[in-house]
């Protein structure tokens, strides 16, 4: 069941894995250093946010409270979710490994993202988080390709 989940779809030439490697390597980084990291304590968290380890920003359970229906009953539980997927998320994508499972969380908070949080403000600032969820979708699909460790661990489970 693991290996089903993790194999990904290989291109018929090592380059086209190549290049839908690029985009994955760069989303993950950005999720987990800039849009997880200000939410979410990790190593590379601002000092001057003064987050614990796997602590959600303070004031981060309030906005996704704002969003109403099942977000206002159990906020801190979306908020750790969100920061999670997208702190720890982009770290699993950025290396290609649990590919799948780490796109799926990624898409759906980037959908909240895009249409609870940001749908107010405008198309403009739906932009970014509209690209990463649709780009976690290819990885849905695909999986890490040749160059990312869910390849390795696959190719090793076939031995």
């Amino acid at each position: 069941m693991i290996k089903r989940i993790i194999n990904p779809i290989q291109m018929p030439f090592w380059w086209q894995d190549f290049l839908f490697t690029i985009p994955r390597i760069v989303c993950g980084y950005l999720l987990t250093s800039d849009f997880g990291a200000a939410k979410f304590g990790l190593p590379w968290s601002p000092e001057d946010n003064n987050l614990k380890f796997f602590e959600v920003a303070f004031w981060f359970p309030n906005d996704v409270s704002e969003y109403g229906g099942i977000f206002a009953m159990f906020p801190a539980f979306f908020a750790w979710m969100g920061a999670f997927s997208e702190g720890v998320g982009g770290i699993f994508l950025l290396l290609g490994l649990f590919t799948r499972p780490f796109a799926v969380l990624i898409f759906i908070t980037m959908f909240v993202a895009a249409f609870f949080q940001q749908a107010s403000q405008g198309v403009w600032n739906m932009l970014p988080a509209m690209g990463i969820m649709w780009l976690s979708l290819f990885y849905i699909i695909l999986g890490s390709g040749r160059l990312g460790l869910d390849y390795l661990i696959a190719e090793k489970m076939s031995r």
